[in-house]
């Protein structure tokens, strides 16, 4: 019997005599099967150890320094709201790519293929009302969570030395998520996102210098056109998506290394 064969007969074997639900059974049958040929579980040994050296290497928060877990449980909740806007990011950016698949950021016609298009998923899409319901709100829970988060780590001082780095990239992750939020309200291309998308106008012309320069860059002209509503889906769709999605991971891997910062 060649080694090869000897080696599965004995898994065999000693799976017999292991008292396993037919579930157990086929998992260790599969993981047994894709050992023998793709080495799985030599990495995940290693994977296991990189974890826990690097998990030593990190520092302990002060609730873990001092063993003060429940002298402190009164703040627990204000210290998710950190993940609480990551989840309402991700839940809105499902959504949102879903949504894409039947919005189009035209304005041709009367009144405009990108209204039309709101309308269908709003009246005649299946889950559609629920669908655009739930990206619109997983998309304001974030702008609020992420306030209420800045307005924790401010009162906390979580702000200071070390952590001056994390707390300017939280500064423009809130900045960039109040741009997500006005791109995102011009889309529907209706009454109200028209005259925001006014406002926006106006702003960018009273700018001292590049007002000009700065209303032809973002929203196509100084009139709402084809080409801002163009400007904003890119914007919306294609830009701040894998902006803020790689500052997120930046500013979570920051908070994972550096532990976080209780109120002393």
């Amino acid at each position: 019997m060649s080694i090869e064969r000897k080696d599965e007969y004995d898994h065999g074997e000693w799976l017999k005599e292991k008292d396993l639900t037919p579930i157990e059974t086929t998992f260790l049958t599969t993981l047994i099967w894709l050992d023998r040929r793709f080495r799985i579980v030599d990495y995940l040994e290693l994977l296991e150890t990189l974890y826990y050296r690097v998990n030593l290497q990190m520092p302990k928060s002060h609730t873990e320094q001092y063993g003060l877990d429940n002298k402190f449980w009164y703040w627990y909740p204000l210290y998710a709201l950190g993940s609480f806007s990551t989840i309402a990011y991700v839940v809105a950016a499902i959504s949102g790519a879903l949504l894409g698949f039947y919005y189009s950021p035209s304005t041709a016609g009367d009144p405009s293929t990108a209204y039309n298009q709101l309308t269908f998923i709003m009246t005649e899409l299946n889950f559609g009302f629920m669908l655009r319901s739930l990206h619109r709100w997983s998309a304001q829970v974030m702008v609020a969570a992420v306030f209420l988060h800045m307005l924790r780590v401010y009162f906390t001082g979580a702000y200071k030395e070390p952590r001056e780095l994390n707390w300017l990239l939280g500064i423009v992750l809130i900045s960039l998520t109040m741009v997500f939020g006005y791109t995102g309200y011009l889309l529907p291309w209706d009454q109200l996102s028209y005259w925001a998308g006014q406002i926006g106008v106006e702003m960018s012309l009273s700018v001292p210098l590049i007002g000009e320069w700065v209303a032809q860059l973002l929203f196509g002209g100084f009139a709402l056109t084809q080409a801002t509503l163009q400007r904003m889906y890119i914007l919306h769709v294609f830009l701040l998506p894998f902006v803020v999605t790689t500052l997120i991971a930046v500013h979570i891997g920051i908070v994972w290394m550096q532990g976080i910062a209780e109120p002393h």
